[in-house]
Formats: C-alpha cells, sequence, structure tokens
C-alpha cells in the first residue's frame, strides 16, 4: 500500500507531523504537496495531481489530504475520475469505518482546523485498516463507476 500525502497551507503542519508518523511506521508515503507553507497557496493545485496520482494504481494506492475542512480538497479530488473522497473533521469513528467498508473510499480528506493529531492519527489508522465489504455495496460503487465512465 501506497499512501498519496496532499495539502494546502491549512492542512501543511498536520499533513507533515501525519507524514513523519506513517513513515515511522515504515508505510509507504508520497508527499505531492505543499513542500512549504504558503498561505497563498490554492488546494485545487495539490489535490488534483495527487488524485491523479492515487488512480495510477487504484489497488494499492490511498490519498490523505489536509485542508482546513477537508471539503474542497475533497470536492476537487472527485473531479477526477475512480476517485471516491471522503470528509472527516471530527465526529464517531463510524463514519471513518463506513466510508471504507461501504463506499470503498479511496481518499481521506481531513479538516485540519478541526482535528488534534491524535485525533487525525485514528481517523487514518481506522481508515487504513478497514476492507471494503462489497456484496450490495459493490453494486453500488459500481453504479457510480458506470455513471463515471459515461459522462
Amino acid at each position: 500500500m501506497k499512501i498519496i500525502l496532499a495539502a494546502d497551507h491549512a492542512g501543511f503542519d498536520l499533513k507533515e507531523v501525519i507524514k513523519r508518523y506513517l513513515q515511522e511506521q515504515g508505510r509507504e508515503v508520497e508527499d505531492m504537496g505543499a513542500f512549504s507553507l504558503d498561505k497563498q497557496d490554492d488546494y485545487p493545485d495539490f489535490m488534483i495531481p495527487a488524485a491523479y496520482k492515487v488512480i495510477e494504481d487504484p489497488q494499492e494506492n490511498f490519498g490523505i489530504f489536509f485542508g482546513a475542512t477537508g471539503q474542497g480538497e475533497a470536492i476537487a479530488a472527485n473531479k477526477v475520475k475512480g476517485i471516491r473522497a471522503t470528509v472527516y473533521y471530527g465526529g464517531p469513528l463510524d463514519l471513518i469505518h463506513r466510508s471504507r467498508s461501504h463506499n470503498n473510499a479511496n481518499v481521506l480528506s481531513l479538516g485540519a482546523r478541526f482535528l488534534t493529531v491524535e485525533e487525525a492519527t485514528d481517523a487514518i489508522l481506522m481508515w487504513l485498516a478497514i476492507e471494503f465489504e462489497g456484496g450490495r455495496h459493490e453494486r453500488r460503487v459500481q453504479k457510480i463507476t458506470k455513471f463515471e465512465q459515461n459522462h
């Protein structure tokens, strides 16, 4: 599994902490930027290329994106065919579980201004550990994929 990271200025600090943590765990990580804190940067400049990197190998690559709320980052990522980005900025971890087990999300977009490092880490570790259930959920994800291919 390769983890693709991306952040704008609002998520930069959290991305850097999480990147070090994942690397210390021995996980394969690719950082797609931002590479420095620039309050004038724009999240689509990082999220869209990172989303394309995720779909280069959709069986192995997963994205973790960071922004103020995670909303814009997910919207940008979801414009790329094959991406199923979900947003988390706190609340029950069951939201994280279902995003993988039911929706087969391949990008987790985190709201850095709403999460502590510990909350973000807990969410990421759960999200990376959960497998897609398939079954009735496979049918639903396939309908989304079919729509994407035809539009």
